[in-house]
């Protein structure tokens, strides 16, 4: 049996879609391979059960039925640590995770295990990274951000709790570094690790179109309401315009457009993007979206609303948001983009990603 934990030095560096790089890394040389999220925070209801989101991507990723209390055993929502706090004797989540991974070992021949956030979380049940990874006696492999001085700063540090336990660190990944930086990135950061003693298992490039928003995320972030065309809600958002700067963009370079507009220039714009795509005589418009900005209400008026034929002839989705424009903007730039079972197309790059960028090296089957 072989057990690996992916952990990471904070969240968004990108821990998810490396671990199903290496899950299906593994699943090409005819392992049978199982995955298990020990500790989640992030929570989705699954057939009536609350599971980690992440064991239900995973779960759909490499077909598996999702048991909860196998694939996602302990679930750390909001009260969870002031109860366990107060009496730790009811929770017991090391027992939990312990009867999870007899299972799964028990069926496959090897088991990745994905941790949460970074090294520290989980500490105050007394389930940090490090305490799951030494409880199942399984060696790290640690995702880092990249660059150079940050890079090796922010490893020292995280490396640290694992190494106080005596957990083995089976190597470092370096996720999101830019092209033309990696192998100056390679070079310094691999000096240091050698110098450490651990092994640089690969450099995987920064890929912007993992970071494009679904529309239907940006709804939610910005509390909007839609107005029509809701099936298109799964339109990836690859540009954002103001419609102020309408005149400024080249619709040629640019596809995946959500438009950001007042109500009182909503006529003024969409126009504009007609005239446009009239000039340019596009097959496919590339208009994804259209968010209408108001002034801390959500009660959009569209009653003399130029365009709707123009919108549902192209599907385009109408979004009201109570936030002004700039409210707006400040939102959709301050997202997170996270991979979930509604962009299995970015999961499938995150595997192309480590398949081309990552040598497994000693950690192999």
């Amino acid at each position: 049996m072989k057990r690996l934990y992916i952990a990471a030095t904070n969240q968004h560096v990108g821990k998810t879609t490396t671990t199903l790089g290496l899950v299906e890394a593994y699943r090409q040389k005819g392992v049978r391979v199982g995955y298990c999220k020990p500790v989640g925070q992030e929570t989705v209801d699954y057939e009536n059960l609350q599971v980690d989101k992440d064991a239900l991507l995973f779960s759909t990723m490499m077909s598996f039925d999702l048991v909860a209390g196998v694939h996602s055993p302990v679930i750390l929502g909001k009260g969870a640590t002031q109860a366990f706090i107060d009496e730790p004797l009811k929770f017991p989540f090391r027992q939990d995770i312990i009867n999870a991974s007899q299972i799964l070992e028990s069926e496959y021949d090897m088991v990745i295990y994905e941790g949460t956030g970074h090294p520290g979380v989980g500490s105050v049940v007394g389930l940090s990274n490090a305490d799951v990874a030494k409880l199942l006696g399984t060696p790290v492999v640690l995702i880092v951000e990249g660059g150079i001085g940050f890079t090796i700063d922010r490893l020292f540090l995280c490396l640290s709790p694992f190494q106080q336990q005596n957990v083995p660190i089976a190597g470092v990944i370096i996720n999101k570094v830019l092209p033309e930086k990696i192998e100056k990135v390679r070079h310094y950061v691999g000096v240091k690790l050698k110098e450490w003693n651990i092994p640089l298992l690969g450099v995987i490039p920064f890929d912007r179109t993992l970071l494009y928003p679904l529309l239907d995320s940006i709804r939610n972030t910005i509390r909007g309401k839609v107005l029509s065309n809701s099936k298109g809600l799964s339109n990836i958002i690859e540009n954002v315009v103001a419609a102020s700067l309408l005149a400024a963009h080249d619709f040629d370079e640019k596809k995946g457009v959500l438009l950001v507009v007042s109500q009182k220039r909503v006529n003024m714009a969409l126009g504009a993007v007609r005239r446009i795509c009239a000039e340019k005589k596009y097959d496919k418009i590339p208009l994804a979206g259209v968010v209408i900005t108001g002034d801390g209400k959500n009660r959009i008026d569209l009653e003399n609303f130029e365009h709707q034929e123009f919108i549902d002839k192209y599907c385009v989705p109408m979004i009201a948001t109570p936030l002004d424009t700039y409210g707006t903007a400040v939102k959709i730039s301050h997202m997170e983009v996270k991979i979930n079972v509604q962009t299995l197309d970015k999961a499938n790059r995150a595997v192309e990603l480590v398949n081309e960028h990552i040598d497994l090296g000693d950690i192999m089957w």
